[in-house]
């Protein structure tokens, strides 16, 4: 079955959410120290929110009508100082592909559409983050062009 990629609308909040929950049970299950269990990662007024914001974007993958992928997007303009030049980038702040549906080149399409948006609106780059135990995110990221930027590191002391 074919996957399109469209923008997400607030009917889409109840489909969503099962993969909002599967980023944060990872998020969870990878660092407990840091994240909260809560079965609602992402309340309906803050995905409301993001929707009518002009800087953040959700794409989702749909197979039939069923939402089997999504991207959450934001645009970020960095200003110039004496240290940095000026520059936009389009922030991935999530991706997700139903489990039951990953290996099926969902992730590849939705990122490509990531890439075109992004070219549309003219950016410097695409940056996300991704934890270093995530190594089959790792190996998808690099299959589809992106490299490692930065390496953001801890000193646990409690």
């Amino acid at each position: 079955m074919e996957i399109s990629i469209r923008n997400a609308n607030q009917e889409d909040y109840e489909s969503l959410l099962p993969l909002f929950r599967q980023v944060h049970d990872l998020h969870v299950f990878e660092r407990p120290d840091l994240y909260k269990e809560n079965s609602t990662p992402v309340g309906e007024e803050e995905f409301n929110n993001q929707l009518k914001d002009d800087k953040q974007h959700i794409l989702v993958a749909t197979q039939g009508n069923e939402i089997v992928g999504v991207a959450v997007l934001k645009e970020e303009e960095i200003l110039e100082n004496s240290f940095v030049n000026a520059r936009k980038i389009l922030l991935v702040n999530s991706l997700c592909v139903d489990d039951a549906s990953r290996k099926m080149g969902i992730g590849r399409k939705l990122m490509q559409s990531v890439i075109y948006f992004a070219k549309e609106l003219n950016v410097h780059s695409i940056e996300l983050g991704v934890s270093e135990s995530n190594q089959n995110a790792i190996q998808f990221y690099e299959s589809i062009g992106m490299a490692i930027k930065n390496r953001k590191m801890e000193f646990r002391l409690g």
